[in-house]
C-alpha cells in the first residue's frame, strides 16, 4: 500500500533550481536508500520530505492515512549536538514532542513508548547516562530510539553512520534492516555508502544534476547510473564516470 509519494516536486534556492520535476512513491515496508554526489540535492529533499523546505513546483503526498508529523528523522550530527547535556532517557522522551501537541507535559503514554523503545534498542543500562558521554554507535542508538518515538511507520535517516567504526557500523545497517523486515517500518536513508545501499535497500533513489534514476535495487545494479559505482570487496564504493539516466 503507497505511503509516500513525490509528485514532479521541483525545489529551489534564491531562484536555482536544486531538485527538479522528482517523481517517485514508496510503499509501505519498502527500504529506499538516497545516494548521489554532494550537491545533488539530498539535504534538500530530506528538508523537504520533513517538511521544513517548501516545494517550488508539484507535490509531496502522503498515502493511508500518514500525518506530516509522523516521520522519525535521525539527522546528521553536529559537534555541539554531540555535546547534548542531557539524559538518554531525556533525549529518546523528546521524540514525542511533535506528538505533544499543546498539552504541557509529557503523557504517560509518552512515557510508556520512550520506555518501550529504549529497551527495543536495547541501551536500558544507559538509561540514567548523560548522552554525552556515550560513545558514537551508543548515540546513534539513542537518536534511533526517539525517532521511533516519532513514529511507528516511516523512519528517515541521514547518514546514520558517519563516523563509526566497521564493526559498529555493520551493527547499526543490521539494526535498522530489522526494524524494516521485522517490523515492517518503511525507511528511507541517505547514504554515500553505495555498498550498504545495494545490500540493505529494496529501492535506490540516485540524484544527479541532470535526471535521477528511480528504482528497484535489481533494476539500479542493471543501469548504466548503478554500473558505474564499482564495489570493491570491503564495501567501499568507487565512483567512475556517470551516465545520468531518467
Amino acid at each position: 500500500m503507497k505511503l509516500l509519494e513525490c509528485d514532479n516536486v521541483s525545489f529551489s534556492y534564491e531562484n536555482t533550481e536544486v531538485i527538479k520535476n522528482l517523481s517517485f512513491s514508496l510503499n509501505e515496508g519498502e527500504y529506499l536508500c538516497i545516494v548521489g554526489e554532494n550537491g545533488s540535492g539530498k539535504s534538500t529533499l530530506i528538508k523537504g520530505l520533513l517538511g521544513l523546505k517548501p516545494t517550488s513546483g508539484g507535490k509531496i503526498i502522503r498515502w493511508n492515512g500518514l500525518r506530516p508529523n509522523e516521520t522519525g528523522y535521525l539527522p546528521q550530527q553536529t559537534p555541539t549536538q554531540k555535546d547534548f547535556p542531557a539524559s538518554v532517557y531525556e533525549v529518546v522522551l523528546s521524540g514525542r514532542l511533535n506528538s505533544r501537541g499543546f498539552r504541557p507535559f509529557y503523557s504517560r503514554e509518552d512515557k510508556k513508548i520512550a520506555e518501550d523503545n529504549i529497551r527495543r534498542l536495547g541501551i536500558e543500562s544507559l538509561r540514567n547516562q548523560s548522552y554525552r558521554d556515550l560513545s558514537g554507535g551508543q548515540q546513534q542508538r539513542v537518536l534511533l530510539a526517539r525517532a521511533l518515538c516519532a513514529s511507528k511507520r516511516l523512519l528517515l535517516l541521514d547518514e546514520p553512520v558517519t563516523g563509526l567504526d566497521p564493526l559498529i557500523t555493520e551493527e547499526m545497517y543490521r539494526l535498522i534492516e530489522s526494524l524494516n523486515k521485522e517490523e515492517k517500518i518503511t525507511i528511507i536513508m541517505v547514504s554515500h555508502d553505495i555498498g550498504a545501499a545495494v545490500k540493505y535497500a529494496t529501492h535506490i533513489l540516485h540524484l544527479n544534476d541532470n535526471k535521477s534514476f528511480f528504482g528497484t535495487t535489481a533494476d539500479y545494479l542493471k543501469s548504466s547510473t548503478g554500473r558505474s559505482f564499482l564495489i570493491t570487496d570491503d564495501s567501499e564504493p568507487h565512483q567512475t564516470e556517470t551516465r545520468n539516466e531518467k
